[in-house]
C-alpha cells in the first residue's frame, strides 16, 4: 500500500500543479490591485553550490520594485527548506514560501519569509 504523503511524480518543467495554478490566480488579483507589477512561473535558476540549484516557483516584482522569489508548497520536505534558506543567504532577493490554507479554515495563504 502506498503512503498518501508520497508525490505522484514531478510535472514537466513549466507545468503548474493545482496549488501553483491557484497561487498564480492570487498573484493575478494582486497585479490587478496594483500590488504586483510582474510575475512569472519558474523564471530562473539560482546556483547554490556545484551541481546544486534552486528554482523558485514564481519570480515576483512588487510595485515598489522589490523582487521576490515565491515558493508554493503543499507540505515541506527538509531538502526544500534547506535550499530556500541557503538561497536567501546567498542572493539579494526576498524569499517567500506560501502554503494553501484549507477552505474549512477560511482559505487563503500561510506566508513564511526567509
Amino acid at each position: 500500500m502506498k503512503s498518501a504523503m508520497l508525490a505522484l511524480g514531478r510535472l514537466k518543467t513549466g507545468q503548474m500543479n493545482k496549488t501553483e495554478a491557484a497561487y498564480e490566480a492570487h498573484l493575478r488579483l494582486r497585479q490587478i490591485a496594483g500590488e504586483v507589477v510582474w510575475y512569472k512561473f519558474e523564471p530562473f535558476k539560482l546556483r547554490l553550490a556545484d551541481n546544486t540549484f534552486y528554482s523558485p516557483d514564481f519570480g515576483v516584482m512588487l510595485s515598489d520594485g522589490v523582487i521576490e522569489c515565491h515558493e508554493v508548497k503543499g507540505f515541506w520536505q527538509d531538502d526544500a527548506r534547506v535550499k530556500i534558506k541557503v538561497a536567501a543567504e546567498q542572493h539579494p532577493f526576498r524569499f517567500i514560501a506560501v502554503k494553501a490554507l484549507p477552505k474549512k479554515s477560511g482559505g487563503g495563504w500561510e506566508v513564511e519569509t526567509f
